[in-house]
């Protein structure tokens, strides 16, 4: 059959044999939005002329009775050739059986997960990279705001404390030199974070061991509990190793073991230290003293103490326990006259006569000289808790009743779910440890005298 002429119409109602020239010269008549040049040589392949002169190849074809239809792409852009390939594909694949729009879903779906693990291996290499540069400060600073909503505030003290660059200028507590000295944990916060290897923080303990070894003790179990966390987070494991570097023999070995503090009045010493620490000059220090023995409260929790924890109505002083979150023990009448004679400056009870809105500071020196008074060697503050303890084996009072004054956890389950003590019991108890300790101190007092204005004596 002759070939058409170059001028000549196209019939779009038949195939043709596909070449540059007939592609130039097809185009849609007015009347119509697009028409199908079919190609006689790949069944299923033709052209579609837009009423706007786009010209874009197709295949089209049934699959299990189901018509289907692929774009193939614009033409010049995909040539002859290549449509008349991609259309001998589609072809072949229908023939079996097989829908090309499936394989093509599979295909975009190896692209999108091929293309997502890119970027996530592309994240994890930036989050390596910061990683590696992290400081241990930093760690630290994000560990810290993660956790602090769940520590108490003397822990999240300690965090600060033992962290701290030092340097600042200060008259007391610097053995001479003038400033603050760093924190045990701050030489720490300027290496990387990867740098913190078992042989570094040996090293570190070693070193703070030598002169604060029960200061180093509490950083050290602060740093294995934020290796801990580091461990946990990803952005932070990766540089660590598989095991926390703070946890090892040696380190252990280096701060050594606590050991067991006894210091603790004799009842022989207590005419000797009553009489000394009621001759403090300051009588806000001579009464938290003698208040820290006869509560055998921590000496924080005394200073804590403000002028709405005392209920004189119900003789109770209210102790805000570190372990419990508060206590009520008896506001003992010896105990109620010394805090009834105290001047009220602020809300604290025993008030800073400096500092407008704070209570006492460091009123252990003033209790080392008293002591020097006395006689009396290594008697810590701690030490006066640790007094009252000892001193009701005397009494032979129940263990629980000095445990719940003294704002222990009970140590029985009988004690700790079957045992309830109102406060008028424990007062039964805790009058009666007050008269003793004051008769083997030799002080005189009158509990019929209105609070505050007792007279007090010691028996010559």
């Amino acid at each position: 059959m002759a070939r058409p002429g170059k001028t000549a119409a196209i019939d779009y109602t038949t195939t043709h044999d596909l070449t540059h020239g007939l592609l130039e010269r097809a185009s849609c008549p007015p009347e119509k939005q697009f028409v199908l040049l079919k190609d006689a040589d790949k069944k299923g392949l033709r052209l579609r002329v837009t009423k706007a002169g786009g010209k874009h190849w197709q295949f089209e074809t049934r699959l299990k009775g189901q018509l289907i239809t692929r774009a193939l792409g614009e033409w010049p852009a995909v040539s002859i050739a290549e449509a008349k390939a991609e259309a001998h594909r589609l072809r072949g694949l229908t023939e079996t059986g097989t829908d090309p729009r499936e394989i093509e879903r599979q295909q975009q779906a190896e692209r999108e997960a091929a293309k997502a693990a890119a970027a996530a291996a592309k994240a994890q290499a930036e989050r390596e990279a910061v990683a590696q540069a992290l400081t241990t400060g930093e760690a630290w600073a994000a560990y810290v705001a993660e956790r602090k909503q769940h520590w108490g505030a003397l822990h999240i003290k300690d965090h600060e404390r033992l962290t701290r660059a030092g340097g600042e200028v200060a008259k007391r507590g610097t053995r001479g030199r003038g400033v603050t000295i760093p924190g045990p944990l701050h030489p720490l916060l300027g290496l990387a974070l990867r740098d913190l290897t078992p042989t570094v923080i040996e090293a570190w303990a070693a070193r703070e061991a030598q002169t604060r070894p029960t200061t180093a003790r509490l950083a050290w179990r602060l740093l294995k509990a934020f290796l801990g966390w580091c461990a946990e987070q990803p952005e932070y494991a990766s540089v660590l190793p598989n095991t926390n570097p703070a946890k090892t023999k040696k380190a252990r070995e280096a701060l050594g073991k606590p050991k067991a503090k006894g210091d603790s009045l004799l009842k022989e010493q207590l005419p000797a230290w009553f009489a000394a620490v009621r001759g403090i000059g300051n009588r806000t220090v001579a009464a938290y003293l003698q208040t820290l023995l006869l509560t055998g409260a921590r000496p924080g929790e005394v200073l804590a103490m403000r002028w709405d924890d005392l209920n004189v109505q119900w003789q109770g002083l209210t102790i805000r326990d570190k372990v419990e979150g508060e206590r009520v023990i008896p506001l003992t009448p010896y105990v109620h006259s010394l805090l009834a004679a105290l001047p009220r400056r602020n809300a604290w009870v025993f008030a800073s006569p400096i500092k407008k809105d704070s209570h006492l500071t460091e009123p252990n020196h003033a209790h080392d000289r008293a002591c020097a008074v006395a006689g009396i060697e290594g008697l810590t503050l701690h030490g006066l808790r640790r007094s009252l303890r000892s001193l009701t084996e005397w009494l032979e009072t129940p263990t629980g009743v000095v445990a719940q004054i003294m704002g222990h956890k009970p140590s029985a389950t009988a004690e700790k779910h079957y045992t309830v003590r109102p406060l008028d019991l424990l007062r039964l108890h805790h009058e009666r440890i007050e008269a003793w300790i004051l008769e083997q101190a030799g002080v005189q007092f009158d509990r019929k005298t209105e609070p505050g204005k007792l007279v007090l004596a010691k028996v010559a």
